[in-house]
């Protein structure tokens, strides 16, 4: 279940920005607070997995980083995505020269993974947000049908770990030469 909290007022994306953080994350969109719901066992196996598998390819050659439960404020929303995946040439560093604690462009790849009570269409519709905002591809993983719904350029493609196993995802341009199935995602559930 979503909770919605409603201001008496509308706030500004400023305004939500400075408010205190909540566990689970909030999002901001028009003027709206929606809280995420709480990631269940499925849920974080395959985002700390799933994240993992990214950095292993994209790290050492410095091409893209995976982010777990990273807020992206841009084009008037915040959002935290599951897993953000950013190209280094688009990494926000601070004056130090480190990792900056803002990031204010939407994800290069942004993946979501569907928990038990959240609604798919509210999921979907941040992923599309996120692609006409400049992502590149969007997953949606569901551990309940064992798929990985795909978004990119203007197309939907859904792979499932029964009957699409030795058909690699999509991914990442920069990342054409890895290939991951929906299978080899749903693998990491059998400990």
């Amino acid at each position: 279940m979503v909770t919605t909290i409603k201001k008496p007022q509308t706030l500004s994306l400023e305004e939500f920005l400075a408010l205190p953080e909540t566990q689970p994350s909030s999002e901001y969109a028009n003027g709206i607070i929606t809280q995420k719901v709480m990631p269940k066992g499925k849920h974080s196996i395959i985002q700390v997995e799933l994240a993992s598998a990214i950095n292993q390819q994209t790290k050492p050659k410095k091409s893209a980083y995976a982010l777990t439960e990273l807020r992206c404020s841009f084009a008037g929303r915040s959002i935290v995505a599951d897993i953000a995946v950013i190209r280094w040439q688009n990494l926000p560093l601070d004056s130090d020269g480190e990792i900056s604690n803002q990031f204010s462009d939407p994800p290069d790849w942004i993946i979501e993974i569907l928990s038990p009570d959240q609604s798919p269409l509210l999921v979907i519709e941040k992923i599309l947000f996120c692609l006409a905002h400049g992502s590149e591809i969007g997953w949606l993983i569901d551990p309940a049908t064992k798929s990985v719904m795909i978004f990119q350029n203007g197309s939907t493609q859904i792979y499932f770990a029964e009957t699409d196993s030795p058909q690699p995802l999509p991914v990442l341009t920069d990342l054409e030469n890895w290939q991951i199935t929906a299978s080899d995602i749903f693998a990491w559930l059998r400990v």
